[in-house]
């Protein structure tokens, strides 16, 4: 990998959000999950959250090819689990709905731990999710339609969440949140995505990186990567 790439990659790692995420819960449809994803890294997330029951709806976490490689996908069985491990990582947990205590979702909080619930394409938010979130949140509209497509709805509350985090200085950080062993294989993986690929099919670690970014490994390590 060359130097520019190199410190590209360490700079967008050091305004990585690990505190602000989404939730996808059985959104279905390809499009949607691409363009929630590019948005997710456009806005600085490290990770979302799915809730895909089932193998065939878990393959949409590789629609989005340039932004998913950023951007990573941790699946749930349940919304249950996915609440759950949100919760258990002090985020509060939002969902998009409308009710009578639901609130503006410019008059949260952003630059708290955030996760945000955004229902499928088909049913909605869940009744399970809506008895597990903390708060309701919406979009106000003023026109005949009282929804927007799920993709549009999480940009526009991602670049609100942006907006608050950037007057924080949040994505201005001097290095990144994310723990070292999470950026060198991240540095590893998208710098030397071909010797990745061998690597985790040999099940070999990661040999670490130098200041410029190329491989530090011993003999022993690239014969092994040779071998057939």
């Amino acid at each position: 990998m060359n130097s520019e790439r190199y410190a590209r990659i360490q700079q967008v790692l050091k305004a990585r959000q690990p505190d602000l995420t989404l939730c996808l819960e059985q959104v279905h449809k390809p499009n949607n999950v691409s363009a929630v994803i590019r948005t997710a890294d456009a806005t600085g997330l490290h990770k979302i959250h799915a809730v895909w029951p089932n193998d065939s709806m878990r393959t949409l976490s590789h629609t989005s090819a340039g932004a998913r490689n950023w951007v990573e996908v941790e699946t749930h069985d349940t919304i249950e689990e996915a609440v759950t491990t949100l919760k258990s990582e002090g985020m509060q947990v939002l969902l998009t709905n409308l009710s009578d205590t639901a609130v503006d979702f410019r008059d949260i909080d952003y630059t708290k731990p955030t996760a945000i619930i955004l229902g499928s394409e088909k049913t909605g938010i869940s009744q399970q999710a809506l008895e597990l979130a903390d708060q309701d949140i919406v979009i106000p509209m003023v026109g005949m339609v009282q929804s927007l497509n799920v993709s549009v709805a999480s940009a526009l509350i991602l670049y609100e969440a942006q907006r608050q985090r950037q007057l924080a200085g949040l994505y201005d950080r001097d290095k990144s949140v994310l723990d070292e062993e999470t950026i060198q294989r991240i540095l590893f993986e998208r710098g030397h995505p071909v010797l990745a690929k061998v690597a985790k099919r040999k099940k070999l670690p990661y040999p670490p990186l130098d200041d410029e970014g190329q491989i530090v490994a011993d003999s022993s390590w690239w014969q092994e990567m040779q071998r057939k």
